[in-house]
């Protein structure tokens, strides 16, 4: 095709996600009082399923209240995150869909034997989100919801969160946590564009750890069992981070041999 024939390919295919967003968006936008409810409001509560599950199985994160008051402080604050969430929640829902339009855009330009490499991409890539959208809100939000929650300077300062600093850092949390979990797929295309290898990797494998542990000590409360339960997972990808840009080495070592 010529190159105005791939823009207009690449136009279609975002025209079909942005309507895919949108129909999502106004689902969620006419049922957005149960989802505030029972998806974001009640991960402020000690009944929450987190809390439930680690206090009744790791005697862990038991709380009996979760000190916080909603407010919203601006004329159009409520209705602003309405919009905010029912979008967000478009684009999170309908990811699979977003990803194969993009790929399928990008698919016909690859060679075979690398289709062959990236078949099933987007399944992967759609579990590994989701995963990470799991991990970020029944782990780190509720960590971070539970410590910021209960943590008091002084008991004459009460907790009195305005609903767009509370949903902020929920959405950012859950939503990030489900890119963060696109690490291997990442490896994969810079192991593919030789940017990295998995010597540099490895090498570099003790300083990720640390960075890790800061970063977990960050966003979870400071005590180790908590830096433990979110540390753990992300080394995980970073080690299956490693494997993958091995495969794509060896992947290309054998091309060349064959070459």
């Amino acid at each position: 095709m010529s190159f105005l024939q791939h823009l207009e390919e690449l136009r279609w295919r975002l025209v079909r996600s942005a309507a895919v967003i949108i129909v999502l968006a106004i689902v969620i936008w006419l049922n957005q009082d149960w989802i505030m409810r029972h998806v974001f409001l009640s991960m402020s509560k000690p009944d929450f399923f987190t809390f439930d599950f680690f206090c009744r199985y790791m005697n862990f994160m038991c709380v009996e209240e979760i000190p916080i008051n909603f407010q919203s402080t601006t004329m159009g604050g409520q209705f602003s995150y309405a919009l905010w969430m029912s979008f967000l929640g478009g684009v999170v829902v309908g990811f699979p869909f977003i990803f194969y339009q993009l790929w399928s855009f990008v698919k016909p330009g690859l060679k075979q034997n690398e289709k062959k490499m990236v078949k099933g991409i987007v399944l992967y890539v759609s579990l590994l989100f989701f995963l990470g959208i799991l991990f970020g809100y029944f782990i780190v939000a509720p960590m971070s919801v539970q410590f910021f929650g209960t943590y008091q300077i002084s008991r004459e300062i009460k907790n009195d969160f305005t609903i767009n600093s509370y949903m902020s850092t929920i959405l950012s949390t859950v939503f990030y946590s489900g890119l963060f979990f696109l690490l291997p797929i990442l490896a994969y295309l810079l192991g593919k564009l030789g940017i990295v290898s998995s010597g540099f990797l490895t090498k570099y494998r003790k300083h990720s750890i640390v960075v890790v542990l800061i970063l977990a000590a960050i966003i979870t409360p400071p005590d180790m069992i908590s830096q433990v339960i979110v540390s753990v997972p992300i080394l995980l990808l970073y080690e299956i981070g490693i494997f993958v840009v091995k495969r794509v080495e060896k992947a290309r070592l054998k091309e060349e041999t064959n070459g």
